[in-house]
């Protein structure tokens, strides 16, 4: 990004806000492209980088639609279920074991 301003961490002008800050505000950058970007110096690593948005710019976010709850409803209750036993465990099931932990736990038992 060699065509935007570069700030050091915290030292951003006033109208520019990252996306969790517009998010934070009921806002989304709308389309804009990002206007400049901060860096914080870390050590040993290269600089963590954060994109500014225009707050002028911005867009309110739009509403959630009954549909789009419905459907995060069904993704949700799907992350639930374990594939192993098939039944809602009530937890998200961790993707590190790709099933629910009492299916883990009785194969650990039987190997």
């Amino acid at each position: 990004m060699g065509s935007v301003p570069v700030y050091p961490w915290r030292l951003a002008p006033d109208g520019l806000a990252t996306y969790r800050q517009l998010r934070a505000k009921g806002l989304r950058p709308g389309g804009s492209s990002v206007v400049a970007q901060l860096e914080r110096p870390r050590r040993r690593r290269e600089p963590l980088v954060a994109y500014l948005y225009s707050l002028d710019a911005a867009k309110p976010v739009r509403p959630m639609t009954p549909a789009k709850w419905a459907a995060l409803a069904k993704a949700n209750a799907a992350r639930r279920i374990c594939p192993t036993c098939g039944h809602d465990r009530g937890y998200v099931i961790p993707t590190s074991l790709g099933q629910c932990v009492r299916c883990a736990d009785s194969r650990a038992l039987a190997a």
